[in-house]
């Protein structure tokens, strides 16, 4: 068996990169990706390595005859790389095509062992490695029968986003027996180069091909590794994260804090949203107004504090919405000039926002406190503003309705803004009504600032999403002038708009959340490594007693499972002690990470 490599092109969209040098030595975490490929397939004992070179070519050649490999190289030139595509750089290696079976890779690719080992040791002798479709993917795209056979290489025409659940995004490594190349594939290479011309792809011929009853090309479907195609800076940002070492891996993972729709299989159990909303009815009727809500222009501020007053049945002109609860928390702390209260651990944004951030640092073994504790900590302190997360985040903390209530009017009597941030309090259930959020509480309590994230309990963090409400028209007028006029997009006004018509799907989705936490609780408390602390939020905080570390943990998770949970193990104020946070997702998702801390901790 040999391996064909096109490299040929010049990938533009990665702008300098490519300017000097040829497109597949680009470093990925300072490995150029050519010489990770070539000692990948040194280890699989092939007879040659043939690269089809064009673009800075003679660099290519150097670079690699500097490489300690004991597999054969040689070189096919294509000196027409600038005007063709890759159907001519495979067209130049047609003859080669016929010496003997042969892997065809794209040299743009990155990749773990394991994705060339699955293609290689499979026995079936013509396949093309796939692997899911995923939203973010471009290129070629097949539809599968239940025997893997391909039926189709979807078009743009065909291409439906509805259908993509079905789709398959070929990896861009197939393995061609030298009995296809030369019944099937180089016949329709040459008929095809001559037809349509060279500037074209390869999977052309092979969707020519495939419509033939008798094409004997099949799909295997990618099952373990990771794999990465490389075309622009993002892909190239995206690519050091995941295929980096094991340590750092974690860490460039988190400092991205989103965006993990481009990992393919990643179970996010770090960021907190409701696994049960918006319902399917709900993300139809945004999706039947996609169109024109991306073609228009939002409304502006007054009329987004409109929608919101009215869906929680306060008065317009004491509510603001905001690009997520973050826009309107940095404006709010930020228009204090004295001190602010803040609790440790808790929400690290208030603290950091604030200039004269007072802590109070909850020393009790198991992190609980009571509104008590706070009043007794600040009694004798000058403060400006107190700052409550209920239910806390990360503990999971509650404090009852009447008890915060008693904090409010305790602040009140001291002239001090209560700022009560309620993005988790849908999640609890220990009481009746807990929230706040009531014109007759903020008529009472002027004094009294809420903050809402609408991403955390109602599932839609794309559309970053916030509130904040208080009867002090100061407040409002501080914050609301560090706001433009257009802050929030189309999709989360008219998320606004028809939430009303979901409510009773939202509360039925609230009451299915509260069984999957408490049936996630009741499996990971089975775990005896693990100590887990009651929580009235989306997450559950557990801690590591059997001597390893929350980082060690939560890379084995990252690394094994690919599995992404919360690493406390540095979060102010839990310092010396080993903590994880785990969102609550579906059943599904969480009982794929039970099993999997059970077999790490076993």
């Amino acid at each position: 068996m040999q391996a064909i490599i096109l490299a040929a092109g010049m990938g533009r969209r990665l702008k300098k990169l490519t300017e000097n040098q040829p497109k597949c030595m680009i470093s990925v975490n300072g490995i150029p990706m050519i010489q990770r490929m070539l000692k990948q397939l040194d280890h699989c004992h092939l007879n040659r390595i043939i690269i089809v070179t064009g673009h800075k070519g003679e660099e290519l050649q150097s670079f690699v005859s500097s490489l300690p490999l004991s597999t054969p190289v040689t070189y096919i030139d294509n000196p027409v790389y600038k005007t063709t595509n890759n159907i001519y750089s495979l067209f130049l290696a047609k003859d080669q095509l016929l010496m003997d079976d042969t892997i065809l890779l794209e040299s743009d690719l990155i990749f773990e062992q394991e994705v060339l080992t699955q293609i290689i040791s499979d026995p079936y002798p013509n396949l093309a490695l796939v692997a899911p479709f995923e939203s973010w993917m471009d290129g070629t795209v097949v539809l599968l029968d239940k025997q893997d056979n391909i039926m189709k290489f979807l078009t743009r025409k065909d291409f439906r986003f509805e259908d993509i659940h079905s789709y398959y995004k070929t990896v861009n490594i197939y393995k061609f027996s030298r009995s296809f190349s030369s019944t099937h594939y180089v016949p329709f290479l040459e008929a095809y180069s001559k037809a349509l011309g060279n500037n074209e792809y390869y999977e052309q011929v092979l969707k020519v091909i495939s419509l033939l009853d008798d094409h004997d090309l099949k799909a295997t479907r990618l099952e373990n590794g990771f794999w990465y195609e490389i075309d622009d800076e993002q892909d190239l940002d995206i690519a050091e994260s995941i295929f980096t070492d094991s340590q750092s891996r974690l860490s460039r993972l988190s400092k991205r804090f989103g965006g993990y729709w481009r990992y393919p299989g990643l179970l996010d159990f770090c960021y907190l949203v409701n696994p049960y909303f918006p319902n399917s009815r709900f993300m139809g009727e945004i999706k039947a107004s996609f169109e024109a809500l991306t073609t228009s222009y939002p409304s502006g501020l007054d009329v987004n504090n409109l929608l919101a007053a009215k869906s929680l049945g306060l008065e317009k002109n004491q509510i603001l919405t905001g690009n997520g609860a973050a826009e309107l928390i940095k404006p709010l702390i930020r228009s204090f000039n004295n001190a602010v209260g803040v609790l440790k651990p808790s929400f690290e944004e208030y603290g950091s926002c604030s200039q004269h951030a007072v802590y109070f640092s909850v020393t009790t073994p198991d992190y609980t406190y009571t509104a008590q504790d706070i009043m007794d900590f600040y009694k004798d302190k000058e403060l400006e503003a107190l700052v409550l997360v209920n239910p806390d985040n990360p503990t999971g903390n509650y404090i009852p309705k009447k008890d915060v209530l008693s904090l409010a009017q305790y602040c009140k009597e001291r002239n001090i803004t209560l700022i009560l941030d309620e993005s988790f309090i849908d999640f609890s259930f220990a009481e009746e009504s807990p929230s706040l959020m009531s014109q007759e509480i903020l008529d009472e309590y002027r004094n009294l600032v809420l903050i809402k994230s609408i991403s955390k309990s109602y599932g839609v963090p794309g559309l970053r999403l916030g509130l904040l409400a208080c009867s002090d028209p100061e407040v409002i007028r501080r914050v609301r002038k560090e706001l433009p006029i257009w802050n929030i997009n189309s999709l989360a006004e008219y998320f606004l708009q028809i939430f009303e018509k979901y409510r009773r799907d939202y509360q039925e989705a609230l009451e299915h959340f509260k069984s999957t936490r408490e049936k996630l609780f009741r499996s990971l408390q089975s775990i005896r490594q693990l100590k887990l602390y009651p929580s009235q939020a989306n997450f559950i905080m557990c801690e590591i007693t059997d001597g390893c570390s929350a980082t060690q943990i939560a890379e084995l998770l990252l690394n094994r499972y690919n599995i992404l949970v919360k690493d406390l193990s540095h979060k102010p104020g839990m310092e010396g002690r080993e903590f994880i946070r785990i969102a609550v997702r579906t059943e599904e998702d969480n009982e794929r990470l039970a099993d999997a801390l059970k077999h790490i901790l076993r």
